[in-house]
């Protein structure tokens, strides 16, 4: 009997022949064919063979410095290493926030309001989410996020499966508001030069609208639920517990933490300025203050610094982009992007409008069933290719942060952040949720805040 990773394998086999086909129809060459089949075999392979996506990718890009698809120095270019350097900075960063008691002080303090009601748990659970998925990464924000709710649900003695869901939905749309909410938001910044100023400007005010369709949405969507909390919080009174566990004070490692980390925001919020002053590169300070301060963070810790590096750096998912971010490069190399872009442009008939609404919208359903970073990387290459035909990029680049970010909403699989919290759910819980209790409030909150990004981007010329 045929095992179900030999049918995998042949699925995927398929699949790659597929896309063959596809690019000699669409006129590629030799090498424009390999670097495509070789990017989507590795994309294909994050679906089917979850466990062996690093070394498909390590197989990848052999096959393309052998076959001179594309030459060694420029792979080492593509790979992006600014990008894998800021991150590691960043996840140095917040194990020394993680070890010092920050998430659980944080959450505590804010949950600590008096006079809760369910109402108002709901509009905190939102706007925190948010909010810490904006100052981290959507994963770390949404562990903390995850153990306070099962923690507040234990109390109350409620189901919490609604309230992990909305959290989810409210990270991956707060993720959208600065560069450090998702990778794929510093990837766009790196390849368009977006500053840190422009994702405060004119993501942050987005994210904060579409936050407020979803604060709308939840509450009707489950509002039995919240009926069922409000009367746990009045029999069993909110304000005894939350002031035990708000009674803490933050530590003297704790406050020394937090400055290093508004040391860290601070410089990075005012990157593009001091570049300007200073004359530096564009993004020259937004990847390295991260470095600086993860160097200073490992000087004061040292008898730790090794562990920040081994344990809270996650090296087999960013060596997974390095390779990715190589390959879809090896896309630009070769020009199989730009005869993709040429053909987008053609079915949009030139119209910038519909150019807008086609990145935004694939990007939105297409991260809800492929991780949003491997989808971002693919784009990434096509969008800089309508800069040869006389586009404006910015709203492209606005179109495919939001896309890929929200999109990630409508299925179970379709943001890492998503996954995380599902796991810890029912590992802790016994807790399975089905796919259809996801999808349905999942396709409606995604396709409720995309439709408010597109309806942005198309009227309003401030995105433009």
């Amino acid at each position: 009997m045929v095992n179900r990773l030999t049918l995998k394998f042949v699925f995927w086999f398929f699949l790659i022949t597929l896309v063959a086909f596809a690019s000699q129809k669409l006129g590629l060459n030799i090498q424009q064919i390999t670097a495509v089949v070789i990017f989507f075999a590795s994309v294909f392979a994050t679906l089917l063979f979850w466990d062996f996506r690093v070394a498909i990718a390590f197989l990848g890009v052999g096959i393309l410095l052998v076959t001179h698809t594309v030459d060694l120095e420029s792979l080492m270019k593509f790979a992006s290493l600014e990008i894998i350097l800021f991150l590691v900075g960043m996840m140095v960063l917040v194990g020394l926030l993680k070890e010092s008691g920050f998430f659980a002080w944080l959450i505590t303090l804010i949950l600590g309001i008096r006079n809760l009601t369910a109402r108002k748990f709901v509009f905190i659970l939102v706007v925190f989410s948010a909010l810490l998925a904006c100052c981290v990464d959507e994963v770390t924000s949404i562990i903390f996020m995850v153990a306070a709710i099962l923690e507040i649900c234990d109390f109350f003695e409620v189901e919490p499966t609604p309230y992990i869901i909305i959290s989810v939905f409210s990270t991956n749309i707060g993720s959208t508001g600065t560069v450090l909410g998702n990778p794929i938001g510093i990837l766009i910044a790196s390849k368009s030069g977006l500053t840190f100023e422009d994702f405060i400007i004119k993501a942050f005010p987005l994210m904060g609208v579409c936050l407020l369709s979803i604060i709308l949405l939840v509450m009707v969507w489950y509002r039995k639920e919240i009926k069922v909390l409000e009367k746990r919080i009045k029999e069993l009174g909110a304000n005894e517990i939350f002031m035990r566990l708000i009674s803490i004070p933050p530590k003297r490692q704790l406050k020394i933490a937090l400055g290093v980390f508004g040391f860290t925001l601070f410089f990075i919020a005012l990157h593009h300025r001091l570049e300007l002053l200073w004359n530096l590169e564009t993004n020259t300070l937004l990847l390295s203050i991260p470095l600086i301060s993860a160097g200073l963070v490992m000087i004061w810790k040292w008898k730790k610094a090794r562990s920040y590096i081994e344990k809270d750096v996650d090296w087999w998912t960013l060596l997974f982009f390095l390779l990715l971010f190589a390959k879809a490069g090896t896309l630009k190399y070769t020009g199989a992007t730009d005869v993709l872009a040429m053909k987008i442009f053609s079915a949009a008939g030139a119209n910038p409008s519909v150019l807008i609404g086609t990145i935004l919208w694939t990007s939105s359903f297409g991260s809800s069933i492929l991780d949003n970073v491997v989808l971002v990387t693919a784009f990434i290459p096509i969008v800089q290719s309508f800069k040869n035909l006389g586009f404006a990029l910015q709203p492209l680049w606005w179109a495919l942060l939001f896309g890929g970010c929200l999109g990630g909403n409508i299925t179970l699989v379709g943001s890492t952040a998503n996954i995380v919290a599902l796991g810890i759910i029912e590992k802790e819980k016994n807790i399975r949720i089905t796919f259809f209790r996801w999808f349905w409030i999942g396709l409606t909150v995604g396709v409720v805040t995309t439709s408010i990004v597109w309806l942005a981007l198309t009227f309003l010329p401030f995105y433009r």
